[in-house]
Formats: C-alpha cells, structure tokens, sequence
C-alpha cells in the first residue's frame, strides 16, 4: 500500500506541482483520495465563516490532509489543486455552478456536502467525464470531434504502442478469461497493439442491430461484446466510461458518418486517463479502435477496422470544430448523488 501521504511530503511538492499528475507514488487514486478527504473534511463546522474564508479554511483542511504545506495565499488556479488535478466545490444546495470554464473529462471534481447548519456531511469526487451525464443542456456533449478520410481498406495505423505501453505488453499468449474488462491494466496483461489489430480484423463483415438513434448506446453495447469477446474476455462488462475497455486501454468508435465523435477527449493532449501499481497512463496510450460501417435496412455491417494510438490520432484523422464556450455552467446534481 502506498503512503501517499507520506511521499508528498517528503517531496516537498505543492498543490500548484503539475508534474505531480504523471508521479504514480504522488498521484492519489480515486477511491484513496476520496476516503483521505472524508477522513480530514466529514463532521468539520464552518459555521460563521464568510464564502471567501470557507473556501481558503477547506482549502488548507485539504493540504494538512493529503500531506501538501499549506500555501501563504492561495492562486486562482484551474484546477484549484493542479498537483492532483482536482477541483473543490463546497455545497448547501444540490445545484453545481462552474464558472468561464469547460468541464474537463478527467479531472477530478471534489464535491463537499454541507447540511443546514454548516456541518461538512460528506465528500464525493466525481471525474468530469462522470459529471457531465448531468448536464440537461446538452453543452457539454460533444467538445472534441475529427474527420474520417474515405480508407478503401482497413489499416492498423500504429504497428507499435508508445513506449510508456510497452513496458506493460505481454508478447507471448496472454489468457484473458478470469479478466474483467472493466479492470485496471496489469503488467504483463496487456495484448500488444497489433495483437488487438489481429483479433478484431476477424470482425470485419459482421452484421449487428442499426437500432434508432434513441438506442445508440444499445447498438454500441452490441459491438462492444463482441469485441470482447475476440479480445478473450468470457465476460462483458462496460462502466460506460473512457476508455470503453480500461484493461486493454481500449476506445470504441463505430462510424456510419465521416464525423468521429470524440466527445470530451482529445486523444492527443497528454492527460492522465489511468494510474495503477505505480504507472500512468495517459490519453496518448490509448488505442483507438474505430469500425468503419454500412447501415443496410436493419443492420450495420462492419466493412473496415482502423487502430491508432492517441499519441498518433491526428497524423490520420483531421480534428476540427470548436471548443465549447466559456460560460457559467448549472448542474442539478440528484437527490441521492451522496447516497
């Protein structure tokens, strides 16, 4: 078990430290992070603190907390803690205002539950990702997209992972079947790239359900078993979230259009998708596995297979459109989001 805790201290890292984030040994995950908050926030009063002091007095709980020294004045940053790429919001209500900024897929969002008489209830953390299934509005649904060229012919693009994934390959026959995809990547579990590339091509020419567009996730959970499947997994499982298949870090994208959809990730911009065992990994690692598709009366049948790693997406795919504007974003949290 790592002591976390215990290695930012002797670091001698801040909060503002962003090289922190690709540090396995000082980035905290998720769940630890979670528990280490509710340990240091839950029962606190702040009671009769002005906004401003309540932020700076949770802010410095959070430092004696994860072992950073607390700062003399504390910087508008985005995220508010860049060392573990987490932002912090106190609240008495159950609707979320984030202000002139864009909700980021994979940072973590700190959300401290604070009753009517200013008693610190509970923390969650939520990744951004995660937090904009809540969004009503539908802004924050597409933030990335790229255009697919007309390839005659499938092709795996990237005949090699990055480094940082290869050191984490298995070359020889690797058994998958008491596996769930769903998972954390383990070294010498991880099929090599063009191994991936091989097991899937056999897909090529299948049929599976078109469905309507109200049943899109319905559709895309068919293609996800069976690639599953051929990847050697006897169980399918999807948390419906990036990557679709972490064990493997593996994203789906079935194409019947020339628009990949890349929703809230850009492939290319180096942030930490996963941390496990001491390793990072980030979303240059992920392998992009993208079917290409003819719609025929009910079905849609797989004409092409493309990978490519994210470090090398956009040497083969063109990214285009905007980003989402900058504006104060409501997010009515549910009912029983603490639960």
């Amino acid at each position: 078990m790592i002591d976390y805790e215990k290695n930012i201290i002797d670091s001698g890292i801040t909060i503002y430290s962003k090289e922190a984030v690709y540090n396995a040994s000082l980035f905290i995950p998720i769940d630890i992070l979670q528990s280490l908050l509710n340990k240091g926030l839950i029962g606190l009063s702040l009671s009769g603190l002005p906004l401003r002091t309540r932020s700076k007095f949770v802010k410095a709980v959070i430092c004696r907390t994860l072992g950073f020294p607390e700062p003399n004045t504390f910087q508008k940053t985005k995220p508010t803690f860049p060392a573990q790429d987490m932002d912090v919001y106190t609240q008495k209500s159950m609707n979320l205002q984030i202000w002139n900024e864009e909700i980021e897929p994979t940072r973590r969002y700190v959300i401290i539950q604070v009753d009517n008489l200013d008693i610190i209830r509970k923390v969650k953390i939520i990744i951004g990702e995660e937090l904009a299934v809540y969004d009503k509005t539908g802004t924050l649904t597409t933030k990335f997209q790229a255009m697919m060229p007309n390839f005659q012919v499938g092709k795996l693009f990237s005949p090699k992972d990055t480094i940082n994934v290869q050191e984490w390959c298995n070359f020889r026959p690797i058994d998958l079947s008491d596996t769930n995809p769903t998972s954390l990547p383990t070294r010498e579990k991880l099929l090599p790239i063009h191994v991936v590339y091989n097991l899937l091509k056999e897909l090529e020419g299948i049929s599976i359900p078109h469905l309507d567009v109200l049943q899109e996730r319905n559709r895309g959970a068919f293609l996800h078993q069976r690639i599953c499947e051929k990847l050697g997994f006897s169980i399918y499982a999807d948390k419906g979230t990036y990557p679709d298949i972490p064990n493997q870090l593996i994203e789906i994208k079935l194409q019947t259009s020339p628009t990949i959809d890349l929703g809230l990730h850009n492939p290319n911009d180096n942030k930490t998708v996963l941390s496990c065992d001491e390793k990072s990994f980030t979303s240059k690692d992920i392998r992009y596995v993208i079917m290409s598709g003819i719609k025929n009366d009910d079905l849609i049948r797989i004409k092409s297979l493309f990978i490519a790693t994210g470090e090398e997406f956009f040497q083969f795919f063109n990214m285009f459109g905007g980003k989402i504007q900058n504006v104060k974003i409501q997010i009515p949290l549910p009912q029983d989001f603490f639960d």
